[in-house]
Parts: C-alpha cells; structure tokens; sequence
C-alpha cells in the first residue's frame, strides 16, 4: 500500500514538473485561435518556455487523429535542457501536420505567403534548427533532424548567369522520404529530394535528387554525395522507444 501511494506521488510530481514548462499563455492563445473549438479545447499543440510569435496568421491544418501536446514546439526531448529563449515562428502560407510532430528548444519556423509545409507524422527537428519555407516544403514520416540542422528552399536572393543575363531560379521545393534520419548540423537546400530510408551525415549539405541512388542509402560531404548501400537506422527497433518517450 505505501509502495503504490509512493508510484502515484511521483507520478504526480513528474506530471507537475512536466507541465510547469508549458507556456500555457502561447498555448492556450495558439490553439483557440488558429483552429476549430472541437479542436483546439483538446490542446494538440504545445508550446514549451519563451517563444516569439512573429506572425500566425497563415492557415494551420493538422490531420489524423487530434491528440493532446501531439505538436510540440520547444519539445525539451533532448539532452540539453535549458532554452536559450529565442524560438521564433512566423506562419503567413499554410503549415500541414500529418500526425505528432516534435520540434526541439530555440527553433525557427517560416512559412511564406502562398507557401505549404507538409510535415510527416512523427518527424521532427531538434534544437537550434531552423525550417524557411517559401514555396514548398515536405517532410515524409519519421523524417527526423538532429540539432542545428536547416531546410531553405531558397537562395534569398536573385543570381544571373553573367554571360546570359538569365535569371537563375531562386527557389524550389524540398521533398525528403520516409523514415530519414539527419545527423547534427546538415543543410537541406532548394531543390533537395531524400528516397525512404535515407541518413544524412553530420555537418553535410545536400543540394539534389538523390531518389535515384535508392533506399537504404548513408550520404555525406559538402556537397553530399553516396557514402553507403545497405545501411539505415533501426527504426522497427527503436518506433516503440519513441512513440513512448515523444508522445504526451
């Protein structure tokens, strides 16, 4: 009998310090004002410590089914701990999420006017990361980025071909496959397309198509080239350790 009092006293007690990281304010003010009541009052997006919201007035679509804290942003998943306090999102075009989706401490997320953001169920971007959508962005399920990791779409700025005077295309959309797994550090540039079954090496940057070297595939360098055949990470082996640790 103290044993079981003692199992639901610390089960309380990591309740409450779970929900003490919350910012309720941010949570509470996103959820009702971006979707539906029947929605919103089961509270499926989260919001943890201080975050900046730039702008929300693009559309939010979440499909499947609605769970609470299903979205996290600021997710304290990782090793480190502490915020840095300069999370930032600025949604003018429409943020798509298929499912759970965690996003770690101090990330950054645009989403342009007229641009779409499709976010696979159960992928994610650890801390420090940035997202900078401008014409179309789709991650594939347990597409999964390691810290500091950045997916651009664009070049920012308009470049010509000096002898021609053609004007360069300075955006184009980012496709990355199904259970892709992002090392540390790596840069997802316009243009970028991962198969199913792809790893990304740390401080790498991939810049094309890389469908046609097939699934099961370890790329790497700068700019990111075929490291590896017949290699992936174990994710039957590890789904249940991360359904269990990343879903409220």
């Amino acid at each position: 009998m103290i044993q079981n009092s003692y199992r639901k006293c610390r089960s309380f007690y990591h309740k409450f310090r779970f929900y003490c990281k919350v910012n309720w304010t941010k949570t509470l003010y996103f959820n009702f004002k971006k979707l539906p009541f029947q929605t919103a009052k089961k509270l499926p997006v989260f919001f943890y410590g201080k975050v900046k919201f730039s702008s929300i007035k693009g559309d939010i679509q979440i499909d499947g089914k609605i769970q609470k804290g299903m979205i996290g942003f600021g997710q304290p998943y990782e090793l480190n701990k502490a915020h840095k306090g300069i999370g930032e999102i600025n949604i003018l075009g429409k943020l798509i999420f298929k499912g759970k989706f965690q996003f770690g401490k101090d990330c950054f997320v645009f989403v342009g006017e007229n641009a779409v953001c499709e976010l696979g169920n159960m992928a994610s971007m650890a801390s420090a990361g940035k997202l900078i959508c401008t014409e179309k962005i789709v991650l594939g399920d347990y597409a999964r980025f390691g810290s500091e990791c950045q997916i651009i779409d664009t070049n920012f700025h308009d470049l010509i071909d000096t002898k021609t005077g053609e004007k360069l295309p300075k955006s184009a959309p980012i496709y990355i496959g199904n259970y892709n797994f992002m090392s540390n550090r790596v840069s997802i540039m316009k243009g970028t397309k991962t198969p199913d079954f792809c790893t990304i090496a740390s401080n790498s940057l991939g810049t094309k198509d890389y469908t046609s070297l097939g699934e099961n595939i370890l790329i790497g360098g700068v700019p990111a080239k075929l490291i590896r055949n017949n290699i992936s990470r174990d994710w039957e082996g590890e789904k249940d350790l991360l359904n269990d640790f990343l879903t409220i």
